[in-house]
């Protein structure tokens, strides 16, 4: 898997340079410091990380067209350009500081009041570049459609996660917000790939519910990398979704689970918003002896293997389908060490 995923990795980072060497020299053209705020684009987007919402899509395609072509890797730089349109806006919104190694691009330019303002419109300009890419390709009204819909709900889902910050979730809640995060996106490079590919209705249907069921996987696992992860792992500094009160999966749980002291204790901690490391370990150890740890990683799990199923149904050949079951397996478990 990790063989698979330097090589898509190379060939969508070749994607990104190519079209930021252009764009870089169109937009300094007409001012010197657009040139600077694309190049600052290009270095945010090629940061090292696993592409793996972008490799999905690849997959997908690969496993139709039995390889990747032109269109398909024009798909991809797409498909960068969106997940990073939403992640310049989501770190700024969490006040994130870091990205990957690097300062969050709202951390880029100063002051810190400018360099917010360049987010907000540079995290625009990402997801129009998105938009501009798809228009030479085959089926690009019915890609623009998939990109626009995905787009709208990632953004509800940030309203939600936004408010939760604030309230006391159910998982019944947890799961109508995170439907439309992770989920949403995965549903988005499959269904893109699909679609780009020429894939009929029922494999779609199949596709549309294995992105689905990896989002969940996905997003469950990120939130418990997010909270229990050391800096070293995780790459920036751990619990800070703790120190937000917001509310992960794992956190809902553990309000459902704990005793009703240690839930008081939890409820005060993620109501102060401003934790100590001391409290957030505290936070960390609830989590753990409630078993809502385990209970969350166990639902992962059976995402991943609902997903694994979905993949099963459909058409797509019968290579991609094993390296599909080992890349959900990568989604879901890979990082069972860090907690």
């Amino acid at each position: 898997m990790d063989e698979l995923l330097d090589r898509y990795d190379a060939l969508i980072e070749s994607e990104v340079r190519r079209y930021f060497s252009r764009a870089r020299e169109e937009a300094a053209r007409y001012h010197p410091f657009m040139g600077r705020v694309y190049d600052s684009l290009a270095e945010y987007v090629l940061r090292k990380g696993r592409r793996l919402a972008t490799t999905s899509a690849l997959l997908v395609y690969a496993g139709f067209k039995g390889g990747v072509d032109a269109p398909a890797r024009a798909l991809a730089l797409a498909l960068e350009l969106y997940r990073h349109a939403i992640l310049a806006h989501d770190d700024l919104v969490d006040r994130d500081e870091e990205r990957r190694g690097g300062k969050a691009f709202h951390r880029l330019f100063e002051p810190q009041a400018f360099g917010e303002a360049v987010a907000v419109f540079a995290g625009n300009m990402l997801y129009a570049m998105a938009l501009e890419v798809l228009e030479d390709l085959p089926k690009a009204e019915e890609l623009r459609s998939l990109f626009a819909h995905a787009y709208r709900e990632v953004n509800e889902s940030q309203v939600l996660d936004a408010r939760f910050e604030h309230v006391e979730p159910s998982v019944e809640e947890w799961y109508a917000m995170a439907s439309r995060r992770a989920p949403s996106l995965f549903r988005l490079t499959l269904l893109a790939g699909a679609v780009l590919a020429g894939a009929g209705k029922e494999d779609r249907e199949h596709l549309e519910r294995a992105g689905t069921e990896i989002g969940y996987a996905f997003d469950i696992q990120d939130d418990i990398i997010g909270t229990f992860a050391t800096r070293e792992q995780y790459g920036r500094e751990p619990g800070m979704d703790v120190l937000r009160g917001k509310k992960p999966l794992h956190i809902a749980l553990a309000l459902k689970l704990a005793a009703n002291d240690e839930r008081e204790e939890l409820r005060r901690i993620l109501a102060s918003r401003g934790a100590s490391r001391r409290e957030v370990e505290r936070v960390k150890e609830i989590v753990r002896g409630c078993g809502a740890l385990n209970e969350a990683k166990r639902i992962a799990g059976q995402h991943a293997q609902n997903a694994k199923a979905e993949i099963g149904k459909t058409s797509l050949s019968r290579e991609v389908k094993q390296v599909f079951a080992s890349f959900i397996d990568y989604v879901a478990q890979s990082l069972e060490w860090y907690a």
